[in-house]
């Protein structure tokens, strides 16, 4: 119970230092209704982007050791639906991670749009939406994929997990953050820009509490 602990800590300290690399990396007080063309980004200032590029680059690695930790508390439950939420997750960071790992190159075009021609500029955009942007909507099939193994694996039963634990699924979770544009948009400023790890710090702090209550019933 030890390392399982261990590495819910870790997949919690990915969801800070990704979730402020994120936050540096998008917010602006513009964020909201500048999304066409990536015009957020030319609010941001350049030093922000290098701060958030390194502090997302360096927390992405402990996301794996937080799926493990996922893994580990579904084990018990049954074998080959723990391994596939692991695989699946492992395969969303690895996708998120190549994401991440562009943002501070785009931002920093749309810093110099004012230095090329028009054509030479878009073409660096479409370009960077074909092959980078289209990655976040891959991102969310996989998160959703994930979701419903883990849902399923938590309702056979025989988990680390209460049966309610299924309701903080990431899928869930993050339609809960997103919505926060439709009824809270001053607060959706600041979770929009760093939706996923939001969504991950709940999910790994509800998961840690869990295997504190059955570490007790355990006693």
């Amino acid at each position: 119970m030890k390392l399982t602990k261990f590495l819910g800590y870790l997949g919690l300290v990915a969801s800070i230092l990704v979730g402020l690399g994120e936050y540096f990396l998008h917010y602006s007080p513009e964020i909201l209704g500048h999304a066409e063309h990536y015009e957020f980004f030319k609010y941001v200032p350049l030093e922000n982007l290098t701060t958030g590029h390194f502090l997302a680059v360096i927390g992405l690695p402990f996301y794996f050791a937080g799926y493990i930790h996922i893994y580990r508390m579904l084990r018990p439950g049954n074998e080959t639906l723990a391994r596939l939420v692991l695989a699946i997750g492992f395969i969303a960071f690895a996708v998120g991670g190549i994401w991440i790992g562009s943002r501070a190159s785009i931002g920093n075009i749309v810093h110099l749009k004012e230095a090329m021609d028009a054509s030479t500029y878009q073409n660096l955009l479409d370009h960077y939406t074909n092959h980078m942007e289209v990655l976040v909507q891959a991102l969310r099939i996989i998160i959703a994929s994930l979701s419903v193994v883990f849902v399923i694996a938590i309702l056979k039963g025989g988990t680390h997990y209460k049966k309610w634990m299924a309701i903080f699924n990431p899928i869930v979770i993050l339609l809960l953050v997103f919505s926060t544009m439709f009824w809270a948009r001053d607060l959706a400023k600041h979770l929009a820009p760093i939706a996923m790890n939001v969504t991950h710090f709940i999910l790994f702090t509800v998961s840690l509490y869990q295997l504190k209550t059955k570490s007790y019933e355990i006693r």
